[in-house]
């Protein structure tokens, strides 16, 4: 009698496990990815930001999109999708390798695209992490 009450105990705790795995695992992966620290720049130096700002000369050339994030359980992806009024521009896949991350992401700025931009930040399911706006000026 007293070995099959410890083969049940063992059924019951293996039933128990594999029901619980799963969801376990289903936490983790569902643990949203934060946007720590989001800024349109005109430099990344040494893994910062640089002449960060919401307007911008139509001289300047080129802007940089840069975004750490935070919260990553396993290797995932992020990808900034870059809006010159309401036309996606670039839409850029950027790798994320730990639980807190920094990268960036670059565009071109044609002296002629004066106006309202935005950057995107989505995470690998298409979900909307954080808007950044800026303008280009004459």
């Amino acid at each position: 009698m007293k070995k099959h009450s410890s083969q049940l105990i063992i059924v019951l705790a293996l039933v128990t496990f594999c029901i619980c795995l799963p969801l376990a695992i289903q936490a983790q992966e569902a643990a949203p990815l934060e946007v720590g620290v989001a800024a349109i720049s005109q430099d990344v130096v040494d893994r910062e930001p640089v002449d960060a700002g919401i307007s911008f000369p139509a001289s300047v050339g080129k802007l940089y999109c840069f975004t750490k994030i935070t919260g990553a359980q396993s290797l995932t992806t992020i990808t900034h999708v870059w809006y010159f009024g309401s036309t996606e521009r670039a839409r850029v896949d950027l790798d994320v390798n730990s639980a807190s991350w920094r990268t960036y992401s670059s565009k071109i700025i044609q002296a002629h695209e004066i106006g309202s931009w935005r950057v995107d930040v989505l995470d690998s399911a298409g979900t909307v992490l954080k808007e950044l706006q800026f303008e280009i000026t004459q």
